[in-house]
């Protein structure tokens, strides 16, 4: 990656270690807050609130983080400073004083219409204009590719020009898509660092031309890093197996009976928060003991060990599961294909509870999703346990890492300290 080099040569870098679970949602809350879930609250890339009964993956408000974030650390220590928020999770709400996050809206025919929320909230129809709509299909799915990250590029540049934000903090997606679908060894991946490369170029170019290049302090941050696997697992359907897991019947299939499973498994790349009806303790230890020596899965966790992983927070499932390296975790419950329900064979990120990478082959054939887990090549999640596990972090100047290897949680120090914040520990 000659641009981003380029760009961060008179600076350090530093491994980067995420936290578990090292996931989207819950990682960019910890370089956001400087605070592990067990204080914002993001447990997973998905939620299920106890009190109504209901799944919500991906949910775009900012107010499930518990935590000020460093826009609002920002502004709390100087109302002068400006922050722009581009394209992270959680985002939508928050408190930055620019922002632009996916909002698409639901028709009642059960279409999506393109559109993004913005802050303010002229500005995306301001961008349709000029860039027309971002291509929210090329942000996740079987036909996800540099058009998205492109958009958000361009959009961030075109933003940074107008409002000259003092810290703009951008999300760029794209090493997610072939890091999972082909496996993170792969010559495709290796093209994928270069089309993102070329995108980094165009980003510092864009912003170069609006400020003297030495006032700009480039932070680059991996989430994580994307491993091979050659496993899955299937809680929900051990835990179905077990007479745990209920299922309804709907003309479309099986449905997950929430309301009457003892047991079931919010799935999540390498790990799963299991939800005990009640936390009954007797079902607690029935799920512990039904999950110890399974293949595939490396820790069984119950509350005595949240604190020590950070999880210790009311979100949190009853027990946790978390796979071995090479091998990752499927939402599915149904034993015969033809008992899936619809939606599990289309992409739908919302319905399902539970992340599916198998989202990204579409298969032309059926004009649907397979239901084969087993093509799924690279996941990420567990605890870092191994080099490979880790990420990167590199800086344009030098004295602002501090050290060869930092936390996830410690990114948001960087930045405070750049800005002149006294930062305090666990703050």
């Amino acid at each position: 990656m000659p641009a981003l080099t380029e760009l961060v040569r008179a600076g350090e870098e530093a491994r980067l270690v995420p936290s578990f679970p090292a996931v989207t949602c819950p990682v960019q809350a910890n370089m956001t807050c400087g605070a592990l879930p067990s204080e914002h609250g993001v447990v997973a890339n998905g939620f299920y609130w106890r009190d109504t009964n209901r799944v919500e993956m991906w949910t775009a408000w900012n107010d499930c983080i518990d935590r000020p974030q460093i826009w609002d650390r920002l502004r709390q220590w100087d109302p002068s400073l400006k922050s722009a928020v581009w394209f992270p999770l959680h985002s939508k709400g928050c408190g930055a004083d620019y922002m632009c996050a996916p909002a698409p809206i639901h028709n009642e025919d059960g279409t999506e219409s393109l559109w993004c929320h913005t802050q303010p909230e002229t500005l995306y129809q301001e961008l349709v204009d000029e860039l027309g709509h971002f291509p929210l299909h090329h942000f996740w799915g079987p036909v996800a590719n540099i058009q998205s990250t492109s958009w958000i590029v361009d959009s961030a540049i075109r933003a940074a020009d107008e409002f000259h934000p003092d810290f703009l903090y951008i999300y760029l997606p794209h090493l997610d898509y072939v890091g999972q679908k082909q496996g993170p060894d792969t010559s495709a991946f290796s093209d994928s660092l270069v089309e993102l490369d070329n995108e980094i170029r165009k980003l510092a170019q864009g912003l170069s031309q609006m400020a003297r290049e030495d006032s700009l302090l480039w932070l680059v941050a991996s989430e994580y890093a994307v491993v091979p696997v050659d496993h899955v697992t299937f809680p929900n359907r051990l835990l179905r197996e077990a007479g745990l897991l209920e299922v309804c019947q709907q003309e479309d299939g099986e449905y997950l009976d929430l309301r009457n499973s003892r047991a079931w498994a919010l799935a999540d790349h390498q790990f799963s928060h299991v939800f005990v009806q009640n936390a009954d303790p007797q079902t607690i230890k029935q799920v512990m003991d039904c999950f110890t020596h399974v293949p595939g899965i490396a820790r069984v966790l119950a509350a005595k060990d949240f604190k020590r992983f950070g999880l210790d927070h009311p979100r949190t499932g009853e027990v946790v599961l978390v796979s071995e390296p090479n091998s990752w975790q499927a939402y599915y419950w149904w034993q015969q294909e033809s008992c899936a329900p619809s939606f599990a064979r289309t992409v739908d990120i919302h319905r399902k509870p539970g992340y599916d990478p198998v989202e990204l082959f579409f298969d032309p054939g059926t004009k649907g999703i397979p239901l084969d887990a087993s093509l799924v090549c690279g996941s990420h999640g567990a605890p870092v346990t191994d080099l490979a596990q880790q990420g990167v972090v590199l800086a344009s100047k030098p004295g602002i890492l501090g050290k060869s290897q930092l936390a996830d949680t410690e990114v948001a120090a960087c930045v405070l300290k750049a800005f002149g914040l006294p930062v305090v520990e666990n703050q």
